[in-house]
């Protein structure tokens, strides 16, 4: 099954302090029934020493990411997580979706880490019943791509 991540996502670069980010997300907000299941906005965050990589995680690090990044793809759907966004830059790389269930969602991330060393990240749950967070991202980035 294709992800709506993976068949209609968009990358853009921003800015911080000199250093690029890279943003990926779906410039779209899924159906009104998928937004009611699963109001929690979760935010993974993982912060890292990007210095000597122009804000970018070394070649390790990275690839240890990506494995939480596989992690978490193999516990999106529609009815229980679908992934707002990701960033990468500038010393934190944050992976963002929206969840049905809390302590489900820790479990399921739980069961498809396990065997693997601890991953150095900060999880925090928002109630985000309108999906703002996302909402705002599309119109922040639409209106950034129509005045250039």
């Amino acid at each position: 099954m294709t992800k709506i991540s993976e068949s209609r996502g968009r990358i853009v670069e921003t800015w911080k302090d000199g250093l690029p980010i890279l943003w990926t997300y779906v410039p779209e907000l899924p159906a009104e029934e998928t937004r009611r299941a699963i109001p929690w906005l979760t935010v993974i965050r993982w912060e890292y020493e990007g210095a000597a990589n122009n804000g970018m995680p070394q070649v390790d690090e990275n690839q240890r990411m990506l494995m939480l990044e596989a992690a978490l793809g193999r516990i999106e759907r529609a009815d229980f997580c679908v992934e707002c966004y990701r960033r990468v830059g500038a010393g934190l790389r944050e992976f963002v979706y929206y969840i049905a269930d809390r302590d489900k969602f820790l479990d399921a991330l739980n069961a498809h880490v396990a065997g693997e060393p601890r991953f150095p990240i900060k999880i925090k749950f928002y109630k985000d019943e309108t999906w703002s967070e996302l909402r705002d991202l599309i119109n922040d980035f639409s209106a950034a791509s129509a005045a250039s």
